[in-house]
């Protein structure tokens, strides 16, 4: 029985080592080439194609503010995310149905690398920019897909509006 509680133990401690992970892994290098690739919600945009900068901030409390945002199609955007928290936050465009599958994923595997132009990895205090070019019209999500966040509501709304004629 001791055994048992011993390795019951060493898997809970593993298990939280591993759920910090995520912070210490590396992303994206912003030195290399952007890579466009067409998504539901739009396509990788070009720092200087930016017509506006909206701002973001995350909290430890698991929240966005603003928790919706309204864009045009067409529109490139810089969404600057700030972390106003003591950890690490990400913030990740996607449909709800793409969004759930990869919190799955990363709850099942939090230390994951991963990096997409769609998403920015933040540390505390800091701030981390994605240029998107919302070339379809809809509604879309944005999420912190760091394991527990988005369970915990860390989540927000896209609406794209269609062009104007």
């Amino acid at each position: 029985m001791e055994t048992i509680k011993f390795i019951a133990t060493l898997a809970l401690l593993a298990g939280a080592n591993a759920s910090f992970g995520h912070e210490n892994t590396p992303h994206h290098n912003r030195n290399a080439p952007l890579v466009k690739e067409q998504k539901p919600w739009g396509i990788a945009g070009e720092a200087q194609a930016a017509a506006r900068t909206i701002t973001i901030r995350m909290t430890d409390d698991m929240r966005f503010t603003p928790r919706h945002i309204e864009v045009r199609e067409g529109e490139t955007v810089r969404l600057r995310a700030e972390n106003k928290g003591q950890v690490l936050h990400e913030i990740v465009i996607g449909t709800k149905a793409e969004l759930d599958a990869h919190a799955e994923m990363m709850a099942r595997h939090p230390g994951m690398e991963h990096d997409e132009p769609y998403m920015a990895h933040v540390a505390a205090g800091k701030k981390g920019d994605i240029v998107w070019q919302f070339n379809r019209a809809g509604q879309f999500d944005f999420a912190c897909l760091i394991a527990g966040h988005y369970q915990a509501g860390m989540t927000g709304t896209i609406t794209v509006l269609p062009r104007k004629p």
